[in-house]
């Protein structure tokens, strides 16, 4: 590893408060060179290498935005090691907060900081803030916090988090390529339609009685789209936020939560995302000593559906009333029979958290195969409609020329 630089204060063997700056291939073994020489590590911050001004520079246009689920990641895989290199969480927070880029997450930081500094448990501080700290690492804190484990838990919530990022990138990753090409077929029909059909006007004019069919319907939503462009681009805006507002609402976001597990050519690539998010997080949980009804409660939550989350509320009304887990999910076809199987298994042999993860894992790839299938499908259809309203239209221009031709030729 390349050797890095760490500003540090610390207090030495006669309580004397001293700083400086030193070489090590990592913040541990910077923490333990100190506490080698019989120093107490009050604060260990990495200095910032050339350049790096200037690449916080080019991100200070992130300055006034909010926190990413990178920022989060980042956060906790330094917390973890500063942790694990005995350095105080207090200090931990205050050497992290002060390396922060984005202004607003190093002023929860601080107040983070301020608040384990009054007393408070970390989990406590951070749950202060639910929309960058969930259930789910909240409660993992919480149960880390209760079995003396902060640092190692810390490294599962990371890997979680990664493993999200990662799914993430991969579901918006397999939508922007269709999207490039539904928006190129609508940008290339409105180009044919208002730019190129009306050039074909004055060719037609008086011979509107010989056009075909298809040709008179063109020319006529050609003459409209030009005439009324303000009144469909209106028309669009209201229908792009006329439904984003149903699906907002409880009927349409279970019609719309329904359509993705249900459309043919998306819903095993959607039915994967949610088993495996939903048996990760529930996994995660129980192996960090989350109680049962909680872990059910957060994976309902955290699922993404609200089917999902429908079901993972009736499994918490069984368990609630002493029934197992797989009794309620054996009433509900969203989850594959083997699935389930397996959870039972799980259930029987006490190691129900060991088989979640597992499944998960398996999920994690079937995830990744759906959607490299998902992307295969969409890719040809798209190219195939837009080549049909293309060819369609081309069709409309064609065919009438070619039959004035034929009448010219005859006479």
């Amino acid at each position: 590893m390349p050797i890095q630089h760490y500003r540090f204060q610390a207090r030495n063997a006669r309580g004397e408060l001293v700083g400086g700056v030193l070489a090590s291939e990592s913040v541990a073994g910077a923490a333990q060179a100190l506490r080698a020489r019989g120093d107490h590590v009050v604060q260990l911050v990495p200095v910032a290498a050339a350049g790096d001004d200037f690449r916080a520079a080019i991100r200070k246009f992130n300055y006034a935005s909010g926190p990413s689920h990178k920022d989060i990641l980042d956060f906790t895989t330094q917390l973890a090691v500063m942790i694990r290199a005995g350095i105080s969480i207090r200090a931990a927070l205050e050497g992290i907060s002060e390396q922060v880029q984005n202004q607003k997450f190093r002023r929860i930081l601080m107040q983070i900081k301020s608040d384990v500094e009054s007393g408070k448990q970390f989990s406590e501080a951070i749950s202060r803030h639910p929309k960058l700290f969930g259930p789910l690492y909240v409660n993992m804190v919480k149960a880390s916090e209760m079995s003396g484990s902060f640092a190692r838990m810390l490294d599962r919530i990371a890997a979680y988090l990664a493993q999200e990022i990662e799914t993430r990138k991969m579901v918006i990753g397999a939508s922007i390529y269709p999207g490039i090409i539904a928006l190129m077929a609508i940008s290339t029909t409105i180009f044919l339609l208002t730019f190129v059909l009306p050039s074909f006007a004055g060719v037609f004019k008086g011979k509107e009685d010989a056009l075909p069919g298809p040709t008179k319907f063109l020319m006529s939503l050609s003459t409209f789209m030009v005439e009324w462009w303000w009144l469909l681009l209106i028309a669009a805006v209201a229908a792009v936020t006329g439904f984003i507002v149903f699906i907002r609402t409880d009927f349409g976001g279970f019609w719309w939560d329904k359509f993705k597990i249900s459309a043919p050519l998306v819903k095993r690539m959607f039915r994967a995302l949610y088993i495996s998010r939903s048996l990760q997080t529930m996994g995660e949980l129980l192996n960090a000593g989350v109680p049962m009804l909680d872990t059910i409660a957060i994976t309902g939550d955290i699922s993404g559906n609200r089917h999902y989350k429908r079901l993972w509320r009736s499994v918490y009304g069984a368990v609630k009333q002493g029934k197992k887990v797989q009794t309620q999910l054996s009433r509900s076809t969203l989850l594959p029979r083997s699935v389930i199987q397996m959870i039972s298994a799980g259930e029987e042999s006490g190691k129900l958290g060991e088989v979640l993860d597992e499944i998960s894992v398996f999920y994690a790839k079937a995830l990744k195969d759906a959607i490299k299938a998902v992307t295969s499908m969409i890719e040809p259809i798209m190219i195939v409609l837009m080549g049909s309203v293309v060819g369609f239209i081309a069709m409309a221009i064609i065919l009438p020329i070619f039959k004035m031709s034929n009448l010219v030729s005859g006479h």
